[in-house]
Parts: structure tokens; C-alpha cells; sequence
């Protein structure tokens, strides 16, 4: 490894450090997955070589399961595809991600042992499966995954005992890697990646995790490139350093953030942002209306109004009962006004919904309203180079030049771009995407500078000529924790 080594870290046992000075937008390292398979609920829309989605994909002839793009990723895939193929023939059904990954696990231990290549810093039986913690709850469906496995497992593989069975479930429990699509939107997969398991948390972290979903296409297969993942740093790291990603969304009190991470992935979260609460007031703050702060009373009664709303939100919105969810969002906003100040993270992810709906629902001057309050909010709350700020930058940029507010939509998609660049890199799809939408709209910009009247009647008459065209549907899975428990 060019840029880190392993090392004890100080409370948290082995973790990486830099040995090189990396600076933002640098890769510290790029890996393969050791394995990694399609989430259930994808398993129609997406392809299952490269995870990319596409509307038409080819269904493998054999077992009638997997699918793929076309014959160059079914031919790349075949390899990790082969046994499971049989097997799943064989069973007579589809077992679920976790039996499906832990068994393509199992069969490239047997044939290829636990380190597959130099650069590998970790043997798959040296990672951690917090067996012994899992709660009662968790732990009768653990043992249901342990029961299906042995089941799906062919006769003629290797036979493994069910203690090894146990610890490869629990590994992944503990260390299976979120994967995306190919604009980094959504997640449609978990896999394993054994260097980025000794990366540990901090919930102000100087790196971050991106998939990129490698290149099939090219006529010739010398530039051909595996899906991967990459670890960017966000800024200066030293020599010495500790690198470190966050396991959850830093929009959450740090409370919740130590709770959730000693459910999911059974640590104490001992960093400075955690033990000093920091932004916890911000977070949670009231609104400050003509100079005087809205009492404790007001704003704790809106706060618990709000998370109620919340709840009810959420649940319309898993049913895709858009309608609802924009009345629900709109009634519990008009409430929050001048009661909750502008950093406070349930107004915040009301705003944040009620963007995102109201432009699925083509209602794109109002949604531009919220995107705006929404973006001002995270400025105050992540950190300048979070992926997180970088994706709603973007979609609030998207959003402002959908309803014709073109200077402002120009300098929120430079922004995103600026971000971008570091967490995702100059040749990732959404960058690349970016680029194109900055270099538009900036022509369009000098249009509107030139003449306000002639670029808005060219835009009306653009506009027209096109179909109606619904926006993508708001993603009901989008990527806010770094690892996937089940």
C-alpha cells in the first residue's frame, strides 16, 4: 500500500494511518470486493455484474436469477456467477443477500484462501462478527440465515462447519459494505471489502468511501475495469495520521449517533464531536425571531409535534403516497416557522422532503424555496466537503434551474461540483453529469445576462417542444450509513 499501513489505534484496536502527506481529493487506496451480490428488493432492476441500473437487462439462461446489462458483464461476472448459478438451479429458489453473499464468500475462500492479492492488509478470519452480541431479536434470524445456508450450500462445494458458517454471517452483519448505483443515488447491493473493514469511525471523519462501478463497455477489454471502492481524503492528512470514515449521518445528535452505533456495530463512539455534544445545540436550537429567542417550552412542544409528523411522513412515503406526503410536510412546516431555527435537523429533513417531492412532483418553484433552506441549513451543520452537502447542493442546484432561477442554479451546481470533485472524483458518472450541467447552465447564464427577455422566451419555448417528464422517484433507500446491517 502506497498511502496507509495498519497499526494499533489507541482504544479501537487495529485500524490505518497515513504514511504518505494525501491531500483533498486524493485516493489512499482502491479495492475490489471481495464478493458482493444485489440486494433483494433490486434484484429485477439492477445488473448484477456491474450494479448499474438499467431498464432492460438479460436474464441468465441457467438459472433464471441474475441479470445483466449484456453479454460483456455476464462474461465478467461468470466467474463469481458460476457456482451460484448451479446452486440456486439446484435449490429450486433464491435465498436471501446475506446467504447469497456469504456463500460467494465461502466458495472464493475455498478456491483462492482468505488473501486474494498483495495489497490485501487483511485476512477475512481476522475480522470482527460480534456473534456473542447480537440481540435476542437478531439472533432468531441469524440463526434462520445459518439454517437457509446449509440448506443452499451444494452437495458437491466444500463442506464447512457450522461455526464457520456462523462467523462469515457475522462478518457480514458487521462489515457489509453498502453499494450503489451508478450515480451514487441509491443502494442496490451489500459486499465485502476486507481493507476498508480496518478503517475506523469518527463522526468527523478526513476521508470518505465512494463506489466506482468500474467499466464494462469498451470494445477492447484491456480497458476494461473492476467495480470498486475508493477511499478520497476530505482534506491534509499528515504522516502518522489515523484515516477514519463515518459509519452514520453526522445530521443526527450525538445521542443517537452512539446509540446507533453500538447497536449496529457494537463500539462506544469516544470522538471529540460525540464527547463534547458538539453542534448538539444547533441541532436542536429554536429560532431567534426580532432579536429574541422563541422560550424552551415553545420549541421542546414543536420539536415532539415535529417528530410525530415525522413518523407519519415516513410511512406515506414508503407507501408512495406522494400526495399525503407533501400535505403532512406542508401542515408540520408551516408550524416550524419562526419556532425552530434553521439548523434544526427535523425542520431540516422536513425541507429535505418536501424538495424532493414537490420536484418529482413538478412543482419546482416551491421546491426550490425548501432545496435553498435546506442547503443554507447543512452549510451550518457538515463538514465543507461531505458528500452528503455535495449530493444536496446538486439536487438543490437541479431544482432552482428547473424553475428558471438560473443565477442561483448555476452557483449551487458550482458549489456541488467543488464538493463532488473530492468525495467522488473528476471521472465518476455523477461528476461527469455535473460538469455538463455547470458548462449548461453557465451558457445559459451569459444568455440571461445578455437579455432576461429572450432567454426566458427561449426557455418557455424549449420547453415546450418537450414531453412532460416525470422526475425520478424519490429514493426510499438513499445512502446515509456507510456499512449495511440487516
Amino acid at each position: 500500500m502506497e498511502f496507509v499501513e495498519v497499526f494499533d489505534s489507541p482504544g479501537k484496536g487495529r485500524g490505518l494511518r497515513a504514511i504518505r502527506e494525501v491531500w483533498a481529493g486524493d485516493v489512499l487506496f482502491a479495492e475490489p470486493p471481495f464478493a458482493s451480490v444485489v440486494f433483494d428488493s433490486h434484484a429485477a432492476s439492477v445488473c448484477h455484474s456491474c450494479f448499474r441500473r438499467q431498464e432492460k437487462l438479460q436474464r441468465c439462461g441457467q438459472c433464471r436469477f441474475a441479470q445483466y446489462c449484456d453479454k460483456t458483464c455476464q462474461r465478467a461476472a461468470w466467474e463469481e456467477h458460476k457456482q451460484e448459478c448451479a446452486a440456486v438451479k439446484s435449490y429450486g429458489k433464491v435465498p436471501n443477500e446475506n446467504v447469497r453473499l456469504a456463500a460467494r464468500i465461502l466458495w472464493r475462500l475455498d478456491k483462492q484462501g482468505s488473501v486474494v492479492s498483495d495489497t490485501q492488509l487483511a485476512a477475512l478470519e481476522e475480522l470482527e462478527d460480534h456473534i456473542y452480541d447480537i440481540s435476542e431479536d437478531d439472533l432468531k434470524d441469524f440463526k434462520v440465515d445459518i439454517h437457509n445456508f446449509l440448506d443452499y450450500w451444494p452437495r458437491s462445494s466444500k463442506p464447512h462447519t457450522v461455526d464457520s458458517v456462523s462467523k462469515m454471517l457475522g462478518v457480514i452483519n458487521c462489515n457489509g459494505f453498502m453499494v450503489s448505483d451508478q450515480r451514487g443515488l441509491q443502494a442496490v447491493g451489500v459486499g465485502l471489502f476486507p481493507n476498508l473493514c480496518l478503517v475506523n469511525h469518527d463522526c468527523w471523519p478526513n476521508c470518505t468511501v465512494v463506489l466506482n462501478n468500474g467499466n464494462q463497455s469498451a470494445v477492447d477489454t484491456m480497458y476494461h475495469s473492476q467495480k470498486r471502492i475508493e477511499l478520497r481524503a476530505l482534506g491534509k492528512i499528515s504522516p502518522g495520521e489515523e484515516v477514519t470514515v463515518s459509519y452514520v449521518d453526522y445530521l443526527n445528535l450525538s445521542e443517537d449517533r452512539r446509540r446507533l452505533l453500538k447497536q449496529q456495530y457494537f463500539f462506544d463512539c469516544t470522538c471529540e464531536h460525540c464527547t463534547n455534544k458538539t453542534k448538539d445545540e444547533l441541532k436542536m436550537a429554536g429560532a431567534v425571531v426580532e432579536g429574541d429567542k422563541v422560550p424552551e417550552e415553545t420549541v421542546k412542544e414543536i420539536t415532539e409535534y415535529s417528530r410525530t409528523m415525522l413518523e407519519k411522513m415516513e410511512k406515506a412515503r414508503i407507501e408512495a403516497n406522494y400526495n399525503e406526503v407533501v400535505k403532512i410536510c406542508r401542515e408540520c412546516v408551516e408550524k416550524q416557522e419562526n419556532v425552530l431555527a434553521d439548523t434544526h435537523i427535523y425542520q431540516l429533513r422536513m425541507w429535505s422532503t418536501l424538495s424532493e417531492v414537490l420536484s418529482y412532483l413538478q412543482f419546482f418553484e416551491e421546491a426550490s424555496t425548501y432545496a435553498r433552506k435546506m442547503v443554507e441549513g447543512y452549510l451550518k451543520l457538515y463538514h465543507p466537503n461531505n458528500a452528503q452537502l455535495g449530493m444536496a447542493t446538486m439536487r438543490a442546484g437541479v431544482t432552482h434551474w428547473q424553475a428558471g432561477f438560473i443565477e442561483i442554479a448555476h452557483g449551487m451546481i458550482c458549489k456541488a461540483y467543488a464538493i463532488l470533485m473530492i468525495t467522488h472524483g473528476p471521472t465518476h458518472p455523477i461528476t461527469k453529469d455535473l460538469e455538463a450541467m455547470r458548462m449548461q447552465t453557465e451558457m445559459e447564464l451569459r444568455m440571461f445576462k445578455q437579455n432576461e427577455y429572450v432567454y426566458h422566451t427561449m426557455r418557455e419555448a424549449a420547453l415546450k417542444n418537450q414531453p412532460i417528464r416525470m422526475m425520478a422517484e424519490p429514493a426510499t433507500e438513499s445512502i446515509k450509513n456507510l456499512f449495511r446491517r440487516k
